[in-house]
């Protein structure tokens, strides 16, 4: 088989775009005709939009989810010095965002089952220093709201969110980025929501802390060449803005189709769980979103992380894994001083994770032919005896009084 042939892509964008495709077109266009290429209409009524479907009073557009997290925790009086803890299995783009914002990273581990941030650690790694910790609501599910804001108040640190893959994710009554003091979002084209680009925004219920981010995105002007502080050219661009008002009233079936398409992968894997391939859990139920579904191929399997990706690659199943390498071990901070073996679950999770096809329209006979070929390539084997499974994650305080 030619080796270039896709038969499941990893992400279909035209099958999401096709339906929609004269909206987006004549959005554009619209964007042409007035001229409004930088800070215009459009971006101003995506603002309030996106804000708005959040369930927060106040959305600031920038060009990238990166800058979201940099200029945010500027914007929530994160300055150099103070201590952020942040999960060590995340995209790298948390840890930038964190570095250039002036603070100092401090890396936890995650829990195993879910890869979200183990806020046990995280309790063990407050410092007086610390000021500050980001959820990661990683792969489409949020880190328990509860519990967050209950290690707040504890600790009394803000909650910074990193909701770039949890577009409209639900859990406890809390929407991605309506929990801590402020949250970043991208729109890398991929994501739930997707421009066609590079663009990013922050969400926060603080009219200062948007005032500041207003100001931080644009030079660090509040008015046109009075610049009040030191900032830089964020914007989010009026078409894409454009783009993503269109796509905006769609986002919700989309998830929807995407967790459609999860619960399907649940039910389908169910009998390879003794081949050692075991889904990451859901805790959150209708809530996650399902940026990526992703499975473990751990240790008990009877083929290799890499040769199963090769061998769905041969039959032409496109595969992804998020993310190959921990933050603490990327060669470009190992000025952190952090070694292999600090974050176990982290580095045991880089080794066996493997994110499946998902995407809206992605149907039950497509997640069908992906489960199958997995199964082709890692057969079943009897399943031993197996010890009881430790408590749910979302079920446990993340800390007792005597860690507080």
């Amino acid at each position: 088989m030619n080796h270039m042939t896709v038969r499941i892509p990893f992400v279909d964008l035209a099958l999401q775009h096709q339906p929609i495709q004269t909206q987006l077109q004549q959005a554009i266009q619209a964007v042409m005709e007035r001229g409004d290429f930088v800070l215009g209409q459009a971006l101003k009524e995506f603002e309030v939009a996106f804000a708005a479907a959040s369930g927060v009073e106040y959305g600031v557009g920038v060009a990238s989810g990166t800058d979201a997290i940099a200029l945010g925790l500027q914007a929530c009086h994160i300055a150099p010095g103070d201590e952020v803890i942040l999960p060590a299995n995340t995209f790298v783009a948390t840890l930038i965002g964190v570095i250039r914002a002036g603070a100092k990273p401090i890396f936890v581990d995650c829990d195993p089952q879910t890869a979200l941030i183990d806020l046990e650690a995280a309790a063990r790694a407050v410092t007086p220093q610390t000021k500050a910790i980001i959820p990661v609501h990683l792969y489409g599910q949020m880190v328990s709201p509860r519990q967050l804001l209950d290690f707040a108040d504890t600790f009394k640190v803000l909650i910074f969110e990193d909701a770039a893959q949890a577009h409209l994710a639900e859990r406890e009554g809390y929407r991605a980025g309506s929990v801590g003091s402020a949250a970043a979002f991208s729109f890398y084209p991929s994501k739930n929501l997707g421009a066609f680009g590079d663009g990013g925004m922050l969400l926060t219920r603080d009219p200062n802390v948007a005032q500041k981010m207003l100001s931080l995105r644009n030079y660090g002007a509040a008015q046109k060449y009075i610049h009040v502080e030191t900032g830089t050219n964020s914007r989010l661009d009026t078409i894409q803005a454009a783009v993503l008002h269109q796509k905006l009233p769609y986002l919700p079936q989309w998830n929807r189709d995407r967790f459609n398409a999860a619960q399907h992968y649940d039910v389908e894997l169910a009998p390879l769980a003794s081949s050692g391939l075991i889904p990451i859990q859901n805790h959150s139920g209708e809530g996650h979103v399902y940026h990526l579904y992703v499975i473990r191929v751990d240790d008990s399997c009877t083929i290799q992380r890499q040769q199963l990706q090769e061998e769905l690659t041969e039959a032409g199943i496109q595969t992804g894994v998020h993310y190959p390498i921990p933050c603490h071990l990327q060669p470009a901070f190992t000025h952190l001083g952090y070694q292999v073996g600090d974050f176990p679950n982290a580095e045991m999770l880089a080794k066996q994770i493997l994110s499946l096809p998902m995407y809206p329209g992605l149907n039950h006979r497509q997640v069908q032919e992906v489960v199958a070929a997995i199964g082709d390539s890692a057969p079943t084997v009897p399943s031993a005896p197996t010890a009881a499974l430790p408590q749910p994650y979302a079920e446990r305080r993340c800390w007792s009084a005597a860690t507080a």
